[in-house]
């Protein structure tokens, strides 16, 4: 088990001296930093940081926090949020047929590269039961049948209230969520696209691609918005491929990239790395 940490993350307008009072403060309280990283956009006049600290001697609890920083992040006009790395997220994995991505998660959380827990997978096909049985998680099967989406998605949510879910993640989920369950989770959903976004956005990009003769294709994880594969990007890859390449080798290359994006953003978010700001993200090291 990793110690317990807080994670104290930033934005606000630039100017100088931020970096020393936001170290001098926590200096004063004890704090001893364990990792601190920073990114100034000069367009858009923005400052953004994440800076990590052991709690281990730290002078105040941290149900205190927010009336002790109150009043610098007033000076400065900072919009703040605090974590802790001793509460671990707890993620819902959404999937359809093709199981690759939630395979590739179950077995990276069994193997203690994502510290989070997974109590349960949703389906609309039971073709991925197996991987849940076989990771001892609750499956839960519910089909959206045509018309009956708002009933289909009054299910998923009950399910996720009912297990406290802060994270869904769609691995390959092949479904559209609404607006209405989109609002229960504000920049809570991450999806992974199988295509270098914004190009071939929609259905069967790798198709398109093909078709297109492209010479690289790549996918992209992202947040899950109300605009269809228009949420802030959390991560892309692509790689290269030839005349030679069939569709079912592009296929094949891209499973590959999509298991690859999709497991770095889950582990970014849960460890509390991203700060969105104007539709963008900043991934902090």
């Amino acid at each position: 088990m990793r110690k317990p940490t807080a994670i104290l993350l930033i934005d606000c307008p630039d100017r100088k001296g931020l970096v020393a009072a936001i170290g001098e403060f926590l200096y004063r309280h004890n704090a001893n930093i364990l990792h601190a990283d920073q990114h100034q956009d000069p367009e858009r006049n923005a400052f953004l940081m994440r800076v990590e600290w052991d709690l281990a001697g730290f002078d105040f609890d941290l149900a205190e926090f927010p009336e002790k920083f109150a009043p610098l992040a007033a000076q400065h006009g900072m919009r703040w949020r605090l974590e802790r790395s001793d509460r671990p997220h707890r993620l819902a994995l959404f999937v359809s047929k093709y199981d690759h991505c939630l395979a590739d998660l179950l077995y990276r959380h069994q193997s203690g590269e994502l510290a989070c827990e997974i109590p349960l997978v949703i389906a609309n096909h039971p073709d991925a039961e197996r991987w849940a049985t076989f990771h001892k998680i609750p499956f839960h099967m519910i089909p959206v049948e045509p018309g009956k989406k708002a009933e289909a998605e009054a299910k998923q949510l009950a399910l996720l209230r009912e297990n406290q879910i802060n994270l869904v993640v769609l691995t390959r989920y092949m479904q559209v969520l609404s607006p209405q369950f989109v609002e229960q989770y504000p920049l809570r959903v991450i999806n992974v696209h199988h295509s270098f976004l914004p190009a071939f956005s929609g259905a069967k990009p790798y198709h398109r691609a093909f078709e297109r003769g492209v010479k690289l294709i790549g996918a992209t994880s992202h947040y899950v918005t109300e605009e269809l594969d228009e949420g802030p990007i959390i991560e892309q890859n692509v790689v290269r491929i030839s005349h030679r390449d069939t569709l079912d080798d592009l296929l094949e290359k891209g499973r590959d990239m999509e298991k690859v994006v999709l497991s770095r953003a889950v582990r970014w978010h849960i460890d509390h790395r991203i700060l969105v700001y104007d539709r963008k993200t900043v991934v902090f090291d």
